[in-house]
């Protein structure tokens, strides 16, 4: 009987024993599914994100596709990157979001093509900038062949030439703008339906030939139509030997260094939201110094 006894309270020992165990197992099983669940929400939260900023920089390629860039090989070029883009895009669209390595790999391609297209804008902005001074050197030519005895007028409009370059060279340039919409609880959206408030992260270049301090920033931004947003009577700024409006308005501290900045436009209640391509210009000490196309789907 004691004997029975003893083999019982064994028995229930074990028993007792592998119940703990299967339980711990079914905890920790919980435990690592949960985990694992957490992980692949993020991961879709990123692809989202990782998705948006190709959007964004696909709208970027077509508005430049849009301008007059006369230089074949560099059309070229943007349209191989332009279709790159889209490849990456698509890909992306078909990639599992639990797919880490492959969204960190497409994430490191975006910095790629951004850099490559800031390098392309900035072949565009100097190609156009060396066609006008071709231009202008070849009128002087043709001038002072035609008369030599302008020379004192050719001597004043080559110290103005000169005034020019130097000004160019201290002249602010926005090299680069990304443009979000956002809803009425300023959270990211597409629906253009739900769109009230345009985002517009900026980035001023360095220039130590700039001289630092406070700068006004104009900044203009216009609808599909052409027509300029926000435009209230007083909001003007010098410009070309005139005035002309803008839609937004915003005091910085340059230093000399790259500058990253923010501004918003907020659609008042009664406008209208049109959908297609939009610009946005920023303006600094009289001069553009940006333009960015950005595009608003249905």
């Amino acid at each position: 009987m004691k004997q029975n006894n003893i083999v019982t309270g064994v028995l229930i020992g074990l028993t007792v024993l592998l119940l703990l165990i299967i339980g711990g197992l079914v905890y920790w099983n919980l435990s690592q599914r949960q985990e694992l669940n957490e992980m692949v929400e993020q991961m879709t939260i990123e692809k989202e994100e990782l998705q948006e900023e190709y959007e964004d920089l696909a709208i970027q390629f077509d508005g430049y596709q849009q301008m007059d860039i006369r230089n074949d090989s560099l059309q070229d070029l943007l349209s191989r990157e332009q279709q790159r883009v889209q490849d990456l895009l698509e890909e992306l669209r078909h990639t599992k979001a639990s797919n880490a390595r492959r969204i960190a790999e497409l994430k490191q391609e975006l910095a790629t093509v951004r850099a490559v297209l800031q390098d392309y804008v900035r072949q565009i902005d100097s190609l156009n900038a060396t066609n006008a001074r071709l231009t202008e050197e070849n009128l002087q030519l043709t001038q002072s062949n035609s008369a030599l005895t302008h020379s004192n007028q050719q001597l004043t409009e080559s110290n103005t030439a000169l005034s020019e370059t130097v000004s160019r060279a201290s002249m602010l340039e926005i090299t680069s703008c990304v443009t979000s919409t956002l809803n009425k609880n300023d959270h990211k959206t597409k629906i253009a339906g739900n769109i009230r408030k345009l985002q517009f992260d900026f980035t001023l270049g360095k220039n130590i030939t700039c001289a630092p301090g406070m700068k006004e920033l104009y900044v203009r931004v216009t609808d599909p139509s052409g027509k300029l947003m926000a435009e209230k009577a007083g909001n003007v700024f010098a410009f070309e030997s005139g005035e002309i409006a803008y839609s937004m308005k915003q005091d910085i501290e340059y230093s000399g260094e790259a500058y990253n900045g923010v501004c918003y436009y907020t659609f008042k209640d009664d406008e209208e939201l049109q959908t297609g391509f939009y610009k946005i210009d920023f303006f600094c000490d009289g001069n553009l110094i940006g333009s960015f196309p950005f595009q608003i789907r249905k």
